[in-house]
């Protein structure tokens, strides 16, 4: 095998055998037998971030901690909590960082603004470069000695009336 050929085999490995998967995640011992339940504990599931992982799922995550936290949401739910209630329960422990879409609140603002405030300073900052390093480049005209002055001032006396 090739050196060219090596690196997208392994790319390829890791996509197949680590990769993470949702049914993979969910072990069958986690499931509700209430088919209903469980589809509302994976919908919630889906909505709510792993601690380990950061940006995944508990859905997804085969992290110890998403698999408590999976539980957590199917003991609510059988206890006959409200989807509303599940996620505040969490949101009291975990805080708003717990879920994957948090509420739009002056404390979340820097999640929700922050990327695009970013993007704007930094093409401002770019803008502001190149507009400085142009005119630091272009050379300031000169001024025109007096055998210039003497022909614009000829030609514009001269020009023909319109």
């Amino acid at each position: 095998m090739t050196r060219r050929a090596i690196l997208p085999a392994l790319a390829l490995a890791s996509a197949i055998f680590f990769a993470p998967d949702a049914a993979r995640a969910v072990l069958p011992q986690e499931m509700l037998p209430d088919p209903a339940l469980e589809a509302r504990a994976r919908d919630l599931s889906r909505e709510i971030r792993c601690q380990v992982c950061q940006n995944q799922s508990i859905d997804d995550s085969n992290a110890p901690l998403a698999a408590d936290l999976r539980r957590l949401v199917r003991e609510r739910l059988v206890a006959g909590d409200s989807d509303r209630e599940v996620f505040d329960f969490l949101v009291r422990r975990y805080g708003d960082y717990v879920l994957l879409r948090p509420p739009m609140r002056p404390g979340t603002w820097p999640l929700w603004f922050g990327p695009g405030a970013l993007l704007i300073l930094g093409a401002a900052g770019v803008v502001v470069y190149f507009r400085r390093r142009r005119r630091a480049l272009s050379p300031a005209p000169a001024a025109l000695n007096p055998e210039e002055q003497r022909r614009v001032a000829h030609l514009l006396n001269d020009r023909p009336e319109a």
